[in-house]
């Protein structure tokens, strides 16, 4: 625990039996509570790989539900096992886990209610070995949905994020999609909500058991992303209302009190 929050991390596996054990070594375990995997019907010994290391926590889904299914049942069990603090980190070790401290005491400490290890930040991308071509449009992913969604994200499209359970509560993550487009209907609720989000400077690593999704897909992803947040600007300015955000009752600017979470201080429709 840090401050009294319980800290679970998630780790949404596909055939990830080649780094689990490295990922999940060097998970503090002084400062993670619990640590859940959910396999999304792996073709390898991911499973065999997470009992065998003592991982105690093991949901397996006898189909394959998608990247975004695989994180909705990550937050429904950290949730139901009591956690205050969630950190989803990809088990195929691009994302090291030495930055769940840092990540998480952002958190405890009630400065922001979500943090995101960002690659972009600083040169951990290029660095780390990622595709000059993923690299190029991530950049310019991020740039168009920043005017689109009047952020200022270094980047969208990051595998490591840390939650307030208050948050994940707040917002329909179950409405969104089971594919890789989930991870940015999340952040889209999130703002629409009136969180604040931090970000701080992530390493990454690329190589060949790190998971990545190829060029096709890529694009497929591209163009949901910009869906996403043409919806979100639509949904603001009133001319439309998504499935999405339905449920969500926006945060009004009020004077933050003590041990609140931080809401993002304009007027939301």
């Amino acid at each position: 625990m840090l401050n009294g929050h319980k800290i679970v991390v998630v780790l949404p596996a596909y055939n990830a039996a080649k780094t689990l054990q490295r990922t999940y070594e060097e998970i503090n375990r002084e400062l993670v509570d619990e640590v859940i995997l959910v396999d999304d019907a792996s073709r390898d010994n991911t499973v065999a790989v997470a009992r065998g290391i003592g991982i105690a926590h093991i949901v397996c889904h006898e189909k394959n539900k998608g990247y975004g299914g695989n994180q909705k049942t990550c937050y429904h069990k950290a949730l139901e096992l009591g956690a205050d603090i969630i950190v989803m980190l990809h088990p195929d070790y691009q994302y090291t886990p030495a930055l769940i401290a840092p990540m998480v005491s952002l958190i405890a400490s009630g400065v922001y209610p979500v943090v995101l290890g960002s690659r972009i930040l600083g040169r951990g991308a290029i660095k780390g070995g990622m595709p000059r071509y993923k690299y190029c449009f991530n950049r310019l992913l991020t740039v168009i949905q920043n005017i689109l969604m009047r952020q200022k994200l270094s980047e969208y499209h990051t595998g490591y994020r840390a939650y307030h359970k208050d948050v994940l509560l707040s917002v329909p993550f179950q409405h969104n999609s089971d594919d890789f487009v989930f991870d940015n209907e999340l952040l889209a609720q999130i703002f629409y909500k009136g969180y604040e989000i931090a970000e701080i400077t992530c390493p990454t690593n690329y190589f060949q058991e790190a998971s990545s999704i190829n060029f096709t897909r890529s694009l497929v992803y591209g163009t949901g992303v910009l869906r996403v947040s043409l919806q979100y600007l639509l949904q603001k300015l009133g001319v439309r209302r998504f499935r999405i955000f339905r449920e969500i009752v926006p945060c009004r600017p009020a004077r933050r009190r003590s041990g609140s979470l931080p809401v993002r201080k304009e007027t939301l429709v």
